[in-house]
C-alpha cells in the first residue's frame, strides 16, 4: 500500500496553507517543515512555528522538521530532543553542522530522517539496532540543479538494501514557494511536470516509499488524481478521443502482459467493442507515441482492440487513430507496466 501524500508547511505561508490541510484532519498525513530558514525568522517567529505545529498536532498531522544547530538557537533549547517534544515533531531531519557523536545520541531517543542528496554511506552502520531510519532527498529551487535520473537510483539503491525508507519531493502547480517560484523538485526532470506525473513516476519508477508536494499549493485537479491512484491503484490518463469515442472514458482496463515495448494493448478492449457496432475505418493517419488506437473491421478478428501508442508507428488502413493523451501527461507511459490498470480521463 502507498503513504498517502505529503505536504510541506512554511510559517510564512501556513495561514494560505491551512484550507488546503484541513480536509486531511485526522489521516496521518504527514507534514514537512524547516526550522532554520533565516528569511522568515521576525520577532514573531518562535510563537508563530509553536502556534503552526500545535494546529498540525491536533489534527493528528506527522511533522517532519529539518532542523540544524542554528535551530536551538533560534528556538533557545539546549538539545534537539527537547525541542522536538515541545514542537510535537515525529521526526528530525538533521541538516548540516551534527557530528557523527551527535547523531547517535540523537538516534537513541527520536526517529531520524536523513539528508538523502547528500549522505555519506559510512555515516549508517553505526547507527544499526536502534530506532527506524528513514532518508529524505532534498528539493531544488533552482532550475538544471535537481538530481539526473541515474545519480537518484544509485543514492536509493545503497538505502534499500539497508531497509531505509526514501522520501522524495515534487513539485506544486498552484502556489510555487519563493523568491525563484520554479518549483521545488528533486528531480530535474519532474520540475515542469503535473505533480500527479511526478507522483506516479515516483511510485512505478524509483521505489520511493513517501512523496512530498515540495510547493506551497497544489490544485485540487492533482490531489485528485494522485489520491486515486492511491486508493484504487489505477493510473488516470487525461485523454481528447474523438467524439464517437467519448463512451471509453470512465473505462478501466488492464495492459496486456504481453504488451511489446513500442505499444499497449488493452486486455478488456475486444470483448468491450465487440458488444457495438463494426468499426468502419476512420482516421487512418500516422500513429504518433501517445496516440490512442483503435482496429477497424479490416482487421478481422482484431477490430475493437485498442492500443496505446509508446513509439511511433507508420499509418496503416486496418488502424483507426482515436485520440491522444495530452501532451503534459504523456510521461506517463514511461511509468505504465504491463499488468497496471489504466483508466482515461477528461480534464
Amino acid at each position: 500500500m502507498h503513504k498517502p501524500l505529503g505536504f510541506s508547511v512554511y510559517i510564512s505561508s501556513f495561514d494560505q496553507q491551512k484550507a488546503m490541510l484541513e480536509p486531511l484532519t485526522g489521516s496521518g498525513s504527514a507534514i514537512f517543515t524547516s526550522f532554520h530558514i533565516m528569511e522568515e525568522v521576525d520577532q514573531t517567529y518562535q510563537v508563530k512555528a509553536q502556534q503552526m505545529c500545535q494546529w498540525l498536532a491536533d489534527r493528528q498531522f506527522q511533522i517532519i522538521a529539518d532542523v540544524s544547530p542554528k535551530t536551538l538557537e533560534l528556538f533557545n533549547y539546549s538539545d534537539m530532543v527537547s525541542f522536538a517534544q515541545a514542537m510535537h515533531i515525529s521526526a528530525l531531519r538533521l541538516d548540516y553542522g551534527f557530528n557523527q557523536s551527535e547523531i547517535e545520541e540523537i538516534a537513541k531517543l527520536f526517529p531520524l530522517v536523513f539528508n538523502a542528496s547528500t549522505l555519506n554511506g559510512q555515516t549508517l552502520p553505526a547507527l544499526e539496532n536502534r530506532l527506524p531510519l528513514s532518508a529524505m532527498h532534498n528539493f531544488y529551487p533552482r532550475p538544471e540543479t535537481g538530481l539526473d535520473r541515474n545519480l537518484f537510483q544509485t543514492i536509493n539503491q545503497t538505502l534499500i538494501k539497508q531497509d531505509i525508507d526514501v522520501i522524495a519531493f515534487i513539485p506544486g502547480d498552484q502556489q510555487l514557494r519563493g523568491p525563484i517560484g520554479e518549483g521545488l523538485p528533486t528531480l530535474e526532470h519532474h520540475r515542469c511536470l503535473p505533480p500527479y506525473v511526478a507522483f506516479v513516476d515516483f511510485i512505478k519508477n524509483y521505489r520511493v516509499t513517501s512523496v512530498f508536494v515540495g510547493d506551497i499549493m497544489v490544485s485540487e485537479q492533482q490531489l485528485t488524481l494522485i489520491q486515486t491512484f492511491l486508493e484504487h491503484d489505477v493510473i488516470q490518463i487525461p485523454v481528447t478521443f474523438l467524439e464517437e469515442n467519448h463512451d471509453l472514458y470512465q473505462q478501466v482496463y488492464t495492459i496486456r502482459v504481453d504488451s511489446p515495448k513500442g505499444l499497449m494493448r488493452l486486455q478488456e478492449s475486444r470483448g468491450y467493442a465487440s458488444l457495438g457496432d463494426k468499426k468502419r475505418p476512420n482516421n487512418c493517419i500516422e500513429r504518433k507515441r501517445g496516440c490512442i488506437t483503435m482496429d477497424n473491421e479490416k482487421y478481422q478478428r482484431y477490430s475493437g482492440e485498442i492500443q496505446i501508442m509508446r513509439e511511433d508507428h507508420r499509418q496503416d488502413q486496418r488502424v483507426n487513430v482515436i485520440g491522444e493523451i495530452d501532451k503534459a501527461y504523456q510521461p506517463l507511459l514511461n511509468c505504465i507496466k504491463n499488468g497496471d490498470r489504466i483508466k482515461f480521463v477528461s480534464l
